[in-house]
Formats: structure tokens, sequence, C-alpha cells
């Protein structure tokens, strides 16, 4: 069992990590991000669902062209092929931990900044597992579910 007590009241609050990836299954990954004040996650578009959930600060969704203010407490869905952005707008930093479906990054992903992330991404050397883009049928196949 992967347990992560407590996820939406007790993130680490201190953590200085921009994104750093908790668990990757065969269908999902979970990623912990801290957006510091006036930063963002960056203007993206996904081949892969997103589920993201605010656990401290606010900030400005961009979801498929509509803005929207979100806060601690508020889940926000990016389906595939969306473009989307998220800006911090709060005096604090912004914590969240997002749902990857399936997985967006390496399993042992952990980036310091927004810049790192963006350049490792950029070299690809931030890639998803082969073994987490491959359908359910080769999956079977392989024994894995």
């Amino acid at each position: 069992m992967v347990h992560f007590p407590n996820m939406v009241n007790a993130l680490p609050s201190g953590s200085g990590e921009f994104r750093r990836v908790l668990w990757t299954g065969l269908y999902s990954q979970v990623v912990l991000m801290t957006i510091p004040v006036g930063g963002d996650i960056g203007e993206e578009i996904h081949t892969v669902d997103q589920a993201l959930t605010f656990t401290s600060g606010k900030a400005k969704a961009t979801v498929g062209g509509e803005d929207k203010d979100v806060e601690a407490g508020d889940l926000v869905i990016v389906p595939a092929g969306t473009k989307h952005q998220f800006v911090n707008t709060g005096p604090t930093p912004l914590i969240l931990y997002t749902i990857y479906s399936p997985a967006e990054h390496d399993p042992k992903t952990v980036h310091k900044t927004k810049e790192e992330g963006d350049q490792l991404e950029d070299d690809g050397k931030d890639e998803a597992p082969e073994w987490s883009q491959k359908s359910k049928a080769e999956n079977k196949k392989a024994g894995l579910v």
C-alpha cells in the first residue's frame, strides 16, 4: 500500500521544489508541486489527463481559454489536449498535488526550479516510462494487470 496521510491539510509547506514525483503506477502518477510567489506552472498542453488539487495559496487558472481564481481546497481537471496555465497570485507559495493519467514524468523526477524542469523536458531527460504508455491489453499480456 502506498499511503500519504493527511495529504490535503499537511503537504510540506516548506518544500522548495518545483516538482517532485511521489508515485507512478501503470495508469497514473502523483506529483507534488510548489509554485513560488509570482511564479507559474508554464503554459502547456499534455497528451494525458490531469487533475490538480490545491492545498495552499491562490492562483489564476486558465484552462481551455477560460480563467478562474482557485485556492486551497479546489480541484481543477485538465483534459488531455487542453492548453492550460496556473499563475500564483497569492502572497505565499502555491502548493498542489496533481494526478496525471497516464504518467507524464520520469518516476524519479525532482525539479528544484521550473527552469530546471523545462530544461530537462526540452532535453528529453524527463520522460514518462515506456511501460506507463502501454495499452491495457499489452499490460495484461505482460502479466502486469
